[in-house]
Order: C-alpha cells, then sequence, then structure tokens
C-alpha cells in the first residue's frame, strides 16, 4: 500500500463533471422524501449525505499543491444488485401519546418501559425493494392481521420463542424483537432481507412536525372515528399535525373498519409526505432538513447493519434517478383466514407472482385497485367512483384440514410486462390518492 499523502483534498461521489441545478442534496432528497415516506429510516441518508454534500461544495474549488495527490471518492453507488429493506412501525403505549390510544388499547395505570416489549406490537410492516439496474423501489405493506407460520427467534437478550405453526404477524416484534419482525417475513416471502428498523407511532407525530404537517386528500363521506377521536371533513387540503398525524395513520373505522383499509389509507399519507419532502418548501430549507434528519435519528431504531452512513448513501444514490412511477406502493395479497372471520390468510399464487416480478425487474403493472381506504383523487387516470370497503376480489382457497400456514400453491408464471393479479393493490408514487372516508 502506497503512502498517503499528509495533505488531500477530496473529490465528489463519481465523477460527473459539474453539477448542475439541482444541486446534489436536491436531486437525491426527491428520492430520499419518497423512501422517507415508506421507510422512515431513509433520513438516516439525509444525514450522510449532507455531511457529503457540505464537504463536496467545500471542496469543489480546492486546488491541487504541487507534488500532492487529490483524495479519490471514498463513497460509490451499490454494485448492481437490489436490496432489501424492511421497516416497522410499533404500536406501544408510550407515555406522552397513550392517552390517544384509549383504554382498549392503553389501559388507564399502564406504563410504557421503552427496553421492555410488552405490550408492543408492530402494526405496520413494509417491505422496501430496490431492484438492480434498471432501478425500481416498490414498497409491499402486511396487512397486522395477517395469520402467518412463526419462526423460532432469539431476542438481544438471548431468550428463545419457539417456532410456532400460526400467529398473528403483529406478535412477531414481542416474540423477539425487529429480528424476529425479519425472519417473520423472510420465510413468508422467500425474499432475503438485508436491513431493518422500527419506529413509534410517537417518532412518527415527531417527524411530520419536524417539517410542519403533511396536507392529504380526504374523499368520500370524510373521516369521523370516535376510536381515534378523528374528525376530518371532505377535503382536497387538509394539514395533518400532531397528534392529528397519529390518528389518520391509526383509524380503520374511519375509512371502512378494516385493517386492510387501513393500509391503503396509510399509503395516502406516505404518497402525501413524499410530495412535500420533495417540494421547495422543505428542500430549499436548511434548518427544515437538519430539523427533519435530527428528529428522525433521535426516534428511528435501526438495525446494526444500517447504521453505517457510507452504506445509507449508498442505498440513497442507488435509488436516486428512479421515476415517480417506479415507485410503487401494493398491499401483500390476502384471502380471509378460514380460521377466524377477522381474520386474514396469504394468498400465496397471487404473491407469488408478485415476487417473480421483482426478481424479473419488469415494471408493475396493478390491475387491482388502491384498496378500500383509498381513492384516486378527481383527475387521476383511471379515478371513479369509490368501491365499496370490501375491496378484496374474490380469490378462491381451499380450507386446509389442519392450520398449518405452509401450503403454497405452485409457482405462477409473470407475464413479461410485470402484470399482477387483481388481487394485488395499491398504487404508484406518480398518483394523487386520497383517503376513502365512510363519515
Amino acid at each position: 500500500m502506497s503512502e498517503t499523502p499528509k495533505h488531500t483534498v477530496r473529490r465528489t461521489i463519481a465523477r460527473h463533471g459539474q453539477l448542475s441545478s439541482p444541486g446534489p442534496v436536491q436531486q437525491l432528497l426527491r428520492v430520499l422524501g419518497v423512501a422517507l415516506a415508506v421507510v422512515i429510516v431513509s433520513a438516516f441518508g439525509v444525514v450522510g449525505y449532507a455531511a457529503y454534500d457540505f464537504g463536496a461544495t467545500f471542496s469543489a474549488d480546492a486546488v491541487v499543491l504541487e507534488g500532492q495527490e487529490a483524495a479519490p471518492p471514498d463513497i460509490g453507488e451499490l454494485d448492481n444488485k437490489g436490496v432489501n429493506i424492511l421497516f416497522a412501525g410499533l404500536d406501544a403505549c408510550e407515555e406522552e401519546y397513550k392517552q390517544y390510544f384509549g383504554n382498549g388499547r392503553c389501559p388507564e395505570g399502564s406504563e410504557y418501559d421503552p427496553e421492555s416489549r410488552e405490550q408492543v406490537l408492530n402494526d405496520v410492516n413494509m417491505l422496501v425493494h430496490i431492484s438492480p439496474e434498471p432501478r425500481r423501489v416498490t414498497v409491499v405493506s402486511f396487512p397486522r392481521d395477517l395469520m402467518v407460520e412463526g419462526p423460532e427467534c432469539t431476542d438481544p437478550q438471548g431468550d428463545v420463542a419457539s417456532a410456532l405453526s400460526r400467529t398473528q404477524l403483529n406478535e412477531a416484534y414481542y416474540r423477539g424483537d425487529l429480528g424476529c419482525i425479519v425472519k417473520t417475513i423472510e420465510e413468508l416471502s422467500g425474499q432475503t432481507i438485508d436491513y431493518g428498523a422500527t419506529v413509534t407511532w410517537g417518532g412518527v407525530i415527531e417527524i411530520t412536525n419536524a417539517i410542519g404537517g403533511v396536507d392529504v386528500c380526504v374523499g368520500g363521506e370524510g373521516i369521523y372515528d370516535e376510536h381515534t377521536g378523528l374528525e376530518i371533513p371532505p377535503s382536497e387540503k387538509y394539514t395533518l399535525v400532531g397528534v392529528e398525524a397519529l390518528q389518520f395513520l391509526r383509524t380503520r373505522y374511519g375509512v371502512g373498519g378494516s385493517d386492510l383499509n387501513r393500509i391503503s389509507n396509510q399509503q395516502v399519507y406516505m404518497s402525501a409526505l413524499a410530495r412535500k419532502l420533495t417540494s421547495e418548501e422543505v428542500l430549499s430549507n436548511p434548518s427544515t432538513l437538519l430539523t427533519l434528519a435530527r428528529t428522525t435519528l433521535e426516534n428511528v431504531d435501526p438495525s446494526s447493519s444500517l447504521t453505517n452512513p457510507v452504506t445509507l448513501v449508498q442505498i440513497a444514490m442507488a435509488a436516486k434517478d428512479v421515476p415517480l412511477q417506479d415507485f410503487t406502493f401494493v398491499q401483500y395479497p390476502v384471502v380471509d383466514d378460514p380460521y377466524d372471520s377477522n381474520r386474514v390468510a396469504p394468498d400465496y399464487a397471487s404473491a407469488e407472482a408478485l415476487w417473480a416480478a421483482l426478481e424479473q425487474n419488469v415494471p408493475l403493472q396493478i390491475t387491482g385497485d388502491t384498496g378500500g381506504g383509498a381513492i384516486l383523487a378527481e383527475g387521476e387516470e383511471g379515478a371513479e367512483t369509490p368501491a365499496p370497503e370490501d375491496t378484496q376480489a374474490p380469490v378462491e382457497t381451499t380450507t386446509p384440514e389442519t392450520p398449518s400456514m405452509t401450503e403454497t400453491p405452485a409457482p405462477t408464471d409473470t407475464p413479461a410486462s410485470g402484470e399482477l393479479s387483481a388481487n394485488v393493490h395499491g398504487s404508484d408514487a406518480s398518483q394523487v390518492t386520497c383517503s376513502n372516508g365512510v363519515g
């Protein structure tokens, strides 16, 4: 190894000549805004990339002195490979916010211990897939009420939870922390998950407040949910701040009552958050960006594999040029659970087609609707009269003799177009969606 010069001049991450407007931070934050909307941990990339950009700006006109060498780029884009990140939103009875959850969820007198997993549910579970070249980003949301097999899990303290033939997905965190959520979804999906992170509802509130709130569209008859205390009339633009952001993300009865409807309503929020984060109001305000980054760092708990700033920047750079129409939000396909009408079971055939399309890296063609909790905004292609609450397409399923989740239909051939089953609901980030309020 040659001796390192005592004085070096840093160059940019990649040699692309002079950077034109928009600047590198603005360009990257376009994708980080969308990524943050679907996986809050991506805001760590804001920190890492901001540090890089400040350094790059400082050294842009630096002069290499005679006899000295410029330092080589020390960060590069990911190799031509895909990456999977699991994001889990935790429904915890935090002292500051538990009064808004009601006694049914957080009984009076209960105390929240951040070191304990008691009463903590992983109610939001999202797998973010960034494909190899050409880059595409797909976010798969898994219902909290999904019945799955529970793998054997070992928590950070070394305690082992035995494997279960049948358990509810949102109990995985209680069984073994973030690692158990990752392992459960890996076994369900067959996908390898590289990174993960968790955030509580309180953390989402703080992040929403850091950017001055999020503007959402509320359609249908508006949202009036006595269970969460949320009341929003039909509105083309309604700004969610503070506790209302929490209530909006938690509401089920305001959008039809089902967990599947809640997922599509949450995707309305995520798309709106993406638009806010990529707006000039945020991108051109260094104070807001730094507040956002600091707030995220304080409220998100990443896996150890996601704490390297270089890795975060590489992930962000890999997706920085992905067009909005190739940021796709979908719900994991399900059927009615044969043993409990209040739960759902995997639709393996439809899911296999989704995973095959991601493996082939073809543009996803969503043939299903946006989900019962969301509708396309007026003027969007495909916008129509809101569907009834239960928009799940009927899928034939055979009731097994025993409650086992292991029977998987044969893989379904996926057309080159990436056309998905009508039982896969969702939209892409270029579409404006509204909550489908039921009054």
